[in-house]
């Protein structure tokens, strides 16, 4: 597919899902993200209920602003990866370990299966924790933690 660099004709149909109209045909479709983490705003596709790409969005700054709404509503509404703010308390310093996180969305307690579950997207303090549920949990800086934080975390890296 080719970039768009005009304005989507993308509305909601009455039970909430993405419409996109094109060619004179209505689509629906659902957002995905190419490169999620390092990329986010780079490389969005347009997936219709077939599973095959509709449109293909190289940028999403070249996206009208109200598509852009209706995409950016969608995205969050696909990704939830909580932020983490703070480690309360690990249950053991082994694998499974019950954690206790305060996080953007509120307290939760997660279970960490493997210390592989721990992935360093950028250098050490950029990190991705996945739960035994498979949530992702999202630490941009470990420098931004307290004390008492970095020090539970340090005990897996």
């Amino acid at each position: 597919m080719t970039p768009t660099s005009t304005p989507l004709a993308l509305s909601r149909n009455p039970f909430g899902r993405l419409v996109l109209n094109q060619d004179g045909k209505p689509h629906l479709v659902n957002p995905v993200r190419a490169f999620p983490l390092t990329a986010p705003l780079l490389g969005i596709s347009l997936v219709g209920e077939d599973g095959k790409e509709v449109l293909w969005i190289a940028d999403m700054a070249a996206v009208d602003p109200a598509a852009r709404a209706l995409l950016d509503e969608d995205l969050a509404a696909r990704e939830f990866q909580p932020l983490i703010q703070r480690i309360v308390s690990v249950s053991t310093f082994s694998v499974p370990s019950i954690w206790t996180l305060e996080t953007d969305r509120g307290p939760v307690n997660m279970t960490l299966k493997a210390e592989e579950d721990i992935r360093k997207l950028h250098g050490r303090q950029n990190l991705l924790i996945t739960s035994a549920d498979g949530v992702h949990y999202r630490l941009p800086d470990t420098n931004q933690l307290d004390k008492a934080s970095r020090k539970l975390l340090e005990r897996f890296l």
